[in-house]
């Protein structure tokens, strides 16, 4: 059996860099990887001021916004600015907004791709919901819409054909906060995205129920299930050589932890489970070398970070140089989520170099 069944990760998800141009009629950009990419989850982030994170899928419609770092309900073409089009190579932005066009500030945007809709019709079973959304069973990732239904427990089918390891929720119609599962945290704890909280019981949230590879559960909770609201989750199973949802524990030290993904990474979020720090944000575009300086923060809106030595991404996962609590505390416990560069060793035998 082959390593990896893609050996260009950059077909799944891909990070742009690019410049605000000002114009009010938006800008297109375009991505620069070894496949075209037309994305389906858009997450951008203003890394020169202290701007919110702006976050689109092609599922709710690009004019349509929420922020990973705020409970805010979705805004329709909100006037910071979002997308007015998923382009086959890249995006087009909506208009000038600090969010995504500003002029002269410096962007980044991370891309991914599901790809095949989907509209599942379970609804008229008692126990299930409907859903629709957009699936990549090859990467792993899904986009589903649901309405919610608070009164009782209810399960939702989300195209993987494998068990999500990490959904990401938000009640789109409510100032509820973003939610979310976490396999190394257990069915009956969450995490929220917009806030730097440990991660603490919620019973409700997902009925205390792991998912399978054809349902996920969600109970009497407005977070995941909210009463007529308009839901949104991103789904997130393992796949080998392209993607990874793990934990690690911390030992404190400069000569840090190491984590094996099983690739080179691109894209690194960390978040430490049992103490209050934020979701620290890494890439390999914003630093194409080791030691990675450069930090964003998924749950605030402040400018990018680049005064520390933060870690190394290896050509088989990653190596903490810092000491510091929120990714690397002595006996800490941490959930990260990764995607690859390269697969450690390709489909035909190549292996990854290191940066």
């Amino acid at each position: 059996m082959a390593y990896t069944t893609i050996d260009d990760p950059s077909a799944y998800f891909q990070t742009t860099l690019y410049t605000g141009n000002g114009n009010g009629s938006g800008q297109a950009i375009t991505h620069g990887g070894n496949s075209d990419l037309q994305a389906d989850w858009i997450w951008i982030k203003n890394r020169t001021d202290a701007e919110n994170h702006s976050v689109t899928d092609s599922v709710r419609g690009g004019g349509k916004g929420v922020l990973s770092n705020s409970s805010d309900a979705e805004s329709n073409n909100n006037s910071n600015g979002y997308l007015s089009s998923f382009n086959s190579d890249g995006f087009t932005t909506a208009n000038a907004g600090v969010y995504n066009n500003a002029s002269s500030k410096n962007y980044v945007s991370w891309n991914w791709k599901a790809g095949t809709s989907f509209s599942n019709s379970s609804g008229s079973n008692g126990a299930n919901l409907d859903s629709t959304g957009s699936v990549s069973t090859t990467a792993g990732f899904s986009i589903v819409s649901f309405t919610g239904n608070r009164s009782t427990t209810r399960n939702i089918y989300h195209g993987l054909g494998a068990v999500p390891k990490m959904i990401i929720f938000k009640n789109r119609d409510t100032t509820n906060g973003w939610t979310i599962y976490n396999e190394a945290i257990g069915n009956a704890n969450k995490l929220t995205l917009n806030g730097t909280n440990a991660s603490g019981a919620c019973t409700a949230c997902f009925a205390s129920t792991t998912p399978t590879s054809t349902l996920f559960t969600v109970g009497d909770d407005s977070d995941t299930n909210g009463t007529s609201n308009n839901m949104i989750a991103y789904c997130f199973a393992d796949v080998q050589g392209y993607s990874k949802f793990g934990s690690y524990t911390g030992n404190g030290n400069a000569d840090g932890t190491f984590v094996y993904t099983g690739f080179k990474p691109a894209w690194l979020m960390v978040k430490r489970t049992d103490g209050t720090d934020y979701w620290y944000m890494y890439d390999n575009k914003r630093d194409v070398d080791n030691v990675i300086e450069h930090k964003l923060e998924a749950n605030d809106s402040a400018a990018e970070y680049t005064s520390v030595d933060w870690l190394d991404f290896t050509s088989n996962g990653f190596k903490w140089r810092y000491t510091g609590g929120g990714v690397n505390a002595s006996g800490g416990s941490f959930i990260y989520m990764a995607f690859a560069e390269n697969p450690f060793v390709t489909s035909s035998g190549v292996p990854a170099t290191a940066r």
